[in-house]
């Protein structure tokens, strides 16, 4: 089972946020289904709690039970005190009490029995929860099958842009299917490269961290191609450094019947489909047309398509049977 309790608060009675419930509402929207529309996460949704007990109670049941993903995501203010102590605040808080401990959180998490532990957090201060404050001797690592993805760096603010969290409406573009990979699959690792690479050095900086043997699938968009065509990689290609011969036959548009000209050899349906998928592989980075820009012009004028690098990497892989 995977599941997931997504937490917005607004309400803060001395500095109220706009865009915090609203982030966390279109992030539970996405999160409970992949693009097929299958059923994903297990979504509990809470909005602007107004105590810390509350709070605690929810993080508690989050990482009780053995699930294959327990996921936690905060969007909220947050605090860290003169000794380095992080807070995850809610609108009860007082001075020397200012929410839920992000070492309290922490140790949820490093205590959980489920096999994927996942902690997001989009507030100030964030990064704190990644260099927590611990007693002198004590464990200062996360444990097995933790990750842990923060908006800022402990010393930073999280910033709003016309009511929304810029690292949570990054977050939504990855989540959509901007950290897909070529089989749709998205990770916590490829949707920390996607917000990284958005946010420039003088931006808020977001903080991953993780202690995990295998990145886990937290949604899956549309596959840029599909498995029965990508296995075709070595049909196509015998080797990875094998170049694939085209001719005008492979194009579609050299019949008579279209364009009226005889250009020879005319098109062959067998060698149609099979420019088809060389296209698609294309246009998900695996193969590129040789002395020629584009693929039709590499039909058209005799020429040929290889492997990219990627597409090397992808044909191992086919080939090995590890996909």
């Amino acid at each position: 089972m995977k599941k997931a309790l997504l937490v917005g608060i607004n309400q803060y009675p001395d500095a109220p946020l706009r865009g915090c419930v609203q982030d966390a509402a279109e992030l539970a929207r996405i999160l409970e289904f992949n693009a097929d529309d299958t059923a994903n996460f297990n979504v509990r949704l809470e909005t602007n709690i107004p105590r810390k007990s509350t709070l605690r109670a929810l993080i508690v049941d989050l990482f009780s039970g053995e699930n294959e993903i327990a996921l936690f995501y905060f969007s909220g203010h947050g605090y860290i005190d003169k000794y380095g102590m992080g807070y995850l605040v809610t609108p009860d808080h007082r001075p020397f009490d200012e929410g839920i401990s992000m070492n309290d959180l922490l140790t949820y998490a490093n205590n959980s029995r489920s096999k994927n532990k996942i902690i997001i957090l989009d507030c100030c201060h964030g990064g704190a929860m990644t260099a927590p404050a611990l007693i002198p001797g004590s464990a200062g690592h996360i444990n097995q099958g933790i990750t842990v993805l923060t908006a800022s760096r402990e010393d930073e603010a999280a910033m709003e842009v016309r009511g929304k969290g810029i690292f949570t409406n990054l977050l939504l573009e990855a989540i959509k299917g901007g950290a897909a990979d070529l089989n749709g699959d998205i990770t916590p690792g490829s949707i920390y490269a996607f917000i990284d690479q958005a946010l420039g050095p003088w931006d808020q900086r977001p903080i991953f961290k993780t202690n995990v043997s295998g990145f886990t699938c937290l949604r899956s968009a549309a596959p840029k191609i599909n498995m029965a065509e990508l296995k075709k990689i070595t049909e196509y290609f015998p080797q990875p450094d094998t170049l694939f011969p085209l001719d005008p036959s492979f194009e579609y548009t050299n019949d008579p019947q279209i364009v009226h000209q005889y250009i020879a050899p005319f098109a062959q349906p067998e060698h149609i489909t099979v420019f088809k998928t060389l296209q698609k592989m294309q246009s998900a980075g695996l193969v590129e047309p040789c002395d020629e820009a584009h693929m039709y012009w590499a039909a058209m004028n005799n020429k040929s398509c290889r492997l990219t690098p990627l597409g090397a990497h992808y044909w191992r892989l086919v080939n090995e049977k590890k996909i």
